[in-house]
């Protein structure tokens, strides 16, 4: 599998699994299993998925060596602050079941962003983080944010797929050093995204389903992606985007498609009251 190396020295995998919306009954354990026997070996996770325990279960009872499997985990806001956030780190790394993660982000950028970042900062330092980044953030969050920050984030974990290109946030990122990370790289079942007649031809034209063409333009621009199912077909189709390559026109006619907007706004006022009062991630903790 293909890696890219973060501005951090850190190699990580191009391509991985998301476990977002699998849920903690066994199916989270199953699907891991499957991405891991398919050859994934980048798993991606969160504190507010409330499956980070069948993730380092499936991590562990797979027989991969742990150092070939990059692991990424996610603080949540009830953690934020500096003393809150070593707590959290300690708790996704006890639910894991493991030594270290591989990447940590802070997942919404909202409140005490920086004590929590530099509670990261010092968990990598004693070596129970390889590296660190953020997700969700804005061009307007990051101007806030960034600022403030010791280090630079390795990555930004943003929506990105071809109706929502983020064109200026990249922009921003690139010449920063820092990595795109793609959630949601098939818009989270966008039906008008998956019947795209731009899509659809292009497609038709490799042999190739939609799902491989839109993810197959997210690795030529450069993101890491990790698209999510718990059909085992699918994981294995999702995965065979390495044997073709779009030309520049058909890469031209998909960032044409870009609406400019995503499916969440991030800048909205009212976002961090709406998920702090709706994911409470010490329950159960």
């Amino acid at each position: 599998m293909q890696t890219k190396k973060l501005n951090d020295g850190v190699e990580i995998p191009v391509y991985g699994f998301g476990t977002f919306q699998i849920p903690a009954d066994g199916s989270t354990y199953k699907a891991v299993r499957e991405a891991l026997d398919l050859g994934i070996r980048h798993i991606d996770t969160a504190v507010a998925y409330f499956n980070e325990q069948e993730v380092g279960q499936a991590i562990r009872e797979s027989g991969i060596p742990r150092e070939e499997i990059f692991v990424t985990s996610k603080l949540w806001l009830q953690d934020y602050g500096y003393e809150p956030a070593k707590k959290g780190i300690e708790t996704s790394l006890r639910k894991l079941g493991l030594d270290y993660m591989d990447l940590y982000l802070i997942h919404q950028p909202y409140g005490d962003v920086p004590g929590a970042w530099k509670a990261m900062e010092d968990a990598k330092k004693e070596g129970k983080i390889r590296s660190i980044g953020v997700s969700n953030m804005t061009v307007k969050i990051w101007n806030n944010f960034i600022p403030q920050f010791d280090t630079m984030p390795s990555v930004n974990q943003i929506e990105f797929n071809p109706y929502c290109q983020r064109k200026e946030m990249r922009k921003i990122m690139a010449d920063a050093g820092v990595a795109l990370e793609a959630w949601g790289p098939l818009g989270q079942g966008n039906k008008d995204m998956l019947a795209d007649p731009v899509i659809v031809k292009i497609a038709e034209a490799h042999g190739k389903d939609v799902g491989q063409i839109i993810l197959r333009f997210e690795h030529q621009e450069g993101a890491i992606i990790f698209p999510k199912s718990t059909n085992p077909k699918r994981i294995k189709s999702n995965m065979e985007i390495f044997d073709f390559e779009l030309s520049e026109e058909e890469m031209n006619a998909i960032r044409a498609l870009d609406t400019g907007k995503g499916c969440f706004d991030h800048d909205a006022p009212g976002v961090a009251e709406f998920l702090i009062s709706n994911f409470d991630v010490h329950v159960n903790a």
